[in-house]
């Protein structure tokens, strides 16, 4: 039952890869720490200026047509930051990822940011990111790592990919059932659908490697409902060189967000968890709280209701297209970033508190980084960064 060490790049890493998580819930402080312990920390890079008491000071209140210039660059500061703090403290050692959804408004601009500020990975996701390599193309020493579900998924991208001169050095592969935040399916029904499940993507994938000649060229990483060692082992049987967790992550000590928050997610039960259709227009999986709880209960009239708007309701655009803004009835009815921040702060009563749908390796315990890579590498660590 022994893991395999995962070798990235030259890099001989921990095969754990801690997802990307926003609003600000996985940021310098989190990522920098998991990569103290030889893993792959991620910096979600949505919004981070809400962790920057002087950048929300300068943005917060801003309104008008001005406004989203203002709170872009404030974001692009905070990013840079982030991933400072977290190069800081993993002193060397892993590798600090940075997740960009495809999805953004400001996705271009934060790729640049990140490719600029040292990130050694992008993960792209929520959408499939096929300009990737062209906006890399000046940092060939940068990690890319799309985010896909399906092998029909994978094979597009790597043959478009191909035809740019450049090969994903990885790909994350998650289950839209077991995954938390916004779920790689179109739509709500497809979430059971089989072709999700590892035992099925993970050998189709593999198998169309082989027909393109790129056996072990590019690692997998499997990603949802990953909760303990026996888990990763039976998962690198498949052929998965890594494994990716969000939601265990978020709940250690060190992760970016309020104890509040910690506190929601690892208290939820299975029936506490629900799905449903974002503003982003994908699927979704968070914790029943009392907003969400209303917000279901209005959806259908709320989206009855849709129309485009004048502008933003945070005068940000946060996202490319936005259910709220643009009228898109089929889609959610809220703004995405306010209730995110809310959770990220601990308002209980107000915020949307993504989630993935299985348990946690240590149940309700809020535990340290290095507690939760020991359980799943199952060996005794030696703190990098004691």
């Amino acid at each position: 039952m022994e893991l395999q060490a995962w070798n990235f790049r030259g890099r001989k890493l921990r095969p754990i890869v801690q997802g990307g998580m926003g609003v600000g819930v996985s940021a310098g402080r989190l990522a920098g720490t998991v990569a103290s312990f030889d893993a792959m920390g991620t910096i979600s890079s949505v919004d981070l200026r809400r962790l920057h008491p002087d950048l929300m000071e300068r943005t917060a209140r801003l309104e008008g047509p001005e406004a989203k210039a203002q709170i872009d660059a404030a974001n692009r500061e905070a990013l840079a930051r982030e991933i400072r703090r977290a190069r800081e403290l993993a002193q060397g050692r892993g590798l600090i990822a940075v997740n960009v959804m495809k999805a953004l408004d400001q996705y271009t601009t934060y790729v640049r940011q990140a490719l600029e500020s040292g990130a050694d990975a992008l993960a792209v996701g929520a959408g499939l990111p096929l300009d990737l390599p062209e906006l890399a193309r000046d940092f060939p020493q940068v990690a890319l790592i799309p985010i896909l579900s399906d092998a029909r998924g994978v094979q597009l991208l790597v043959r478009k990919w191909e035809k740019k001169g450049r090969l994903p050095d990885a790909i994350v592969i998650e289950h839209p059932r077991l995954a938390g935040g916004h779920l790689g399916a179109a739509a709500l029904a497809d979430l059971q659908d089989r072709r999700f499940d590892f035992d099925v993507v993970l050998p189709e994938v593999l198998a169309f490697f082989r027909a393109a000649g790129l056996e072990g060229k590019i690692p997998l990483i499997a990603a949802g409902g990953i909760a303990s060692h026996e888990d990763i082992v039976r998962l690198q049987g498949l052929g998965a060189a890594a494994a990716q967790l969000g939601t265990a992550f978020a709940v250690t000590c060190e992760s970016d967000a309020s104890e509040a928050f910690k506190q929601v997610l690892a208290g939820a039960k299975p029936e506490d968890i629900v799905e449903f259709t974002s503003v982003a227009g994908l699927p979704a999986r968070a914790v029943r709280t009392p907003w969400l709880e209303k917000y279901l209960r209005l959806q259908e009239r709320m989206q009855k209701h849709a129309h485009e708007k004048a502008h933003c309701t945070m005068w940000f655009d946060c996202l490319a297209h936005c259910g709220l803004r643009d009228g898109k009835a089929a889609w959610g009815q809220f703004c995405i970033d306010k209730v995110l921040g809310h959770a990220l702060s601990g308002d209980v009563r107000k915020g949307l508190f993504f989630r993935g749908a299985g348990r946690l390796p240590f149940g309700e315990q809020i535990r340290p980084v290095r507690d939760l890579l020991q359980q799943l590498c199952g060996d005794s660590m030696e703190a990098s960064n004691a």
